[in-house]
């Protein structure tokens, strides 16, 4: 079995790498939160100091961390990581992030020859604990292929976007829809609401109506329609409402690049900053239909 280093194991890394221990790989982890690495080292795995220490003699590198200017600082510059793994070693990049970033790290790899992949991923928290992501890929094929002994114990659904770079404008794509269904979502539900309506009985209807959609069907926001998501926990957990509004900021950043027109995208990114600057950007993001609520 492949020894694996693991780097970053928050509400979607720790997961992910609790899967590969469970398929029977050697993993060293490392994350800044002490209990994120006990967790897995409860598991089977083995704790590192540091992300240097816990690279060394690794065939895999996955790395999951918030957002570009992480992944920048792990991987570039003389003390960054391509400067101390070997050659040939194989890099699974599951964050977040620009494009751009995502490319210039592909390239500083491509200089060390090392091999590297993007692949972001969709599926939430459950579909992490589950196994059952997406897998967002941008990169060669052939690295793709020596990936997948690793995606495949992680997620059910492993998608070759493109070239390095083309797995993270999906996944862009992907979140601001995500953002713009769940801020609709939370709209109709409130009004349903406001006139009278049970929310349970409203999203019901939607799931076997036209406006059936991801929120309505597996991630309700309304607390109490569904017993197992964030929204009847507080709205604890899931994929924080700063998350989206990264997500949302980088799709802006996309738009702007390509010349491309994005007004729903915008007025979503707009509602989470609003939401976000009121307290709430710890919560999960299904957590906005608080913006919409009539208050008692």
């Amino acid at each position: 079995m492949s020894r694996i280093a693991f780097i970053g194991l928050g509400n979607m890394g720790g997961p992910m790498a609790q899967n590969l221990l469970k398929a029977g790989f050697e993993l060293a982890v490392f994350d800044l939160v002490p209990a994120a690495v006990q967790s897995l080292v409860d598991s089977g795995a083995a704790s590192a100091a540091s992300a240097e220490q816990c690279v060394q003699n690794a065939e895999v590198v996955i790395s999951m961390l918030p957002a570009s200017r992480h992944v920048e600082g792990l991987y570039l510059g003389s003390e960054g990581l391509l400067a101390k793994i070997a050659p040939g070693t194989l890099v699974i990049e599951c964050s977040t992030i620009a494009p751009e970033s995502a490319r210039k790290v592909a390239a500083a790899a491509e200089q060390a020859a090392i091999r590297m992949i993007d692949a972001p991923v969709s599926g939430g928290t459950g579909g992490a604990v589950a196994g059952t992501l997406t897998f967002i890929v941008g990169g060669k094929a052939d690295d793709l292929a020596a990936a997948m002994p690793y995606l495949e114990k992680m997620g059910k659904n492993i998608f070759h976007a493109g070239d390095s770079g083309a797995g993270q404008v999906a996944k862009i794509c992907n979140n601001m829809l995500l953002g713009i269904l769940m801020a609709g979502t939370s709209e109709a539900l409130a009004l349903g609401a406001a006139n009278g309506l049970d929310p349970k009985v409203l999203s019901d209807i939607i799931a076997k109506s036209s406006g059936r959609n991801w929120a309505t069907e597996l991630y309700n926001p309304w607390p109490g329609v569904m017993p197992d998501v964030p929204a009847s926990k507080n709205y604890a957990g899931g994929f924080g409402v700063d998350l989206m509004l990264k997500d949302l900021g980088l799709a802006a950043e996309a738009a702007l690049h390509a010349g491309a027109s994005t007004p729903l995208g915008e007025l979503a990114r707009n509602l989470y900053s609003l939401h976000s600057a009121g307290g709430s950007g710890g919560l999960d993001f299904s957590s906005i239909v608080k913006l919409y609520e009539r208050k008692k």
